[in-house]
């Protein structure tokens, strides 16, 4: 519902068919009495306060309640409760207690009927901004009179995200990688299809494998008095007299 009504009223006595009201704040204020209802004829129209008055908004007009202010109404027939916004004057009808919009009846049960007695409570002053329908709606009770609605409003809580894109320079094109970049971790099929293998070795065959690995850590071929070929050393082999002590001493050994 659009609010213009901009200030909290409590307003100056105000005379209408010989009847004088005095607009008032009163925390103690119970009456009961007639109810009824006002909708298309008014709607769209300001009302007392200056806001626009929407029909089917949860509104009321009281003729001396202050304005913007709260009030719980229930409908003493059939125990529903609501609460609603009184920002404008009225009923000016003998014997009424309160005129309330056209969803407001709805709710509670009268429209059909076009008046209801009902039991009307101050509440508590309303905000002079924004849209309260939902939470009026969520006060709707049958049988218990309607809560007090809640102004705490909470806030979304969104997920905390460093803004670090924006702190850095933008890198254009493809993101450089280090030289030897990527590395073969030896990773491939066989050698993986090797470790799943299960490790299930005799007495027998780490004894032939001693002395396969002794055998071969001593073999040695020379192609040529200046060229030799040798096989793998381990680094943690025994040393060998008859290979020259500076092929040893080299890279590779580690």
């Amino acid at each position: 519902m659009p609010k213009g009504g901009g200030t909290y009223r409590v307003g100056k006595p105000y005379m209408v068919a010989g009847q004088l009201y005095i607009p008032e704040e009163n925390v103690n204020y119970r009456q009961e009495g007639l109810a009824s209802w006002y909708g298309e004829d008014f709607h769209g129209r300001l009302t007392a306060n200056g806001e626009v008055f929407d029909m089917s908004s949860l509104s009321a007009a009281h003729p001396t309640l202050p304005m913007p202010c709260y009030a719980r109404v229930t409908n003493l027939s059939n125990g529903k409760s609501l609460i609603v916004r009184v920002n404008d004057r009225g009923p000016y009808h003998a014997n009424r207690v309160m005129d309330v919009s056209s969803r407001a009846a709805d709710l509670l049960g009268f429209k059909s009927t076009g008046v209801a007695r009902v039991r009307v409570e101050y509440v508590g002053r309303a905000p002079l901004e924004g849209s309260d329908d939902r939470l009026l709606m969520a006060t709707l009770r049958t049988g218990t009179p309607a809560p007090a609605p809640s102004l705490v409003q909470v806030a979304s809580a969104r997920p905390f995200v460093p803004d670090i894109a924006g702190r850095g320079r933008p890198i254009r094109g493809e993101i450089p990688l280090p030289e030897g970049r990527p590395y073969d971790l030896g990773s491939t099929q066989p050698e993986q299809a090797a470790l799943a293998e299960p490790q299930q070795r005799t007495a027998y065959s780490r004894s032939a494998s001693n002395e396969r690995f002794q055998d071969e850590a001593h073999t040695a071929s020379y192609e040529s008095q200046e060229h030799y070929v040798t096989r793998s050393v381990s680094a943690y082999a025994p040393m060998d007299p008859q290979i020259p002590s500076e092929i040893l001493a080299g890279r590779g050994l580690y």
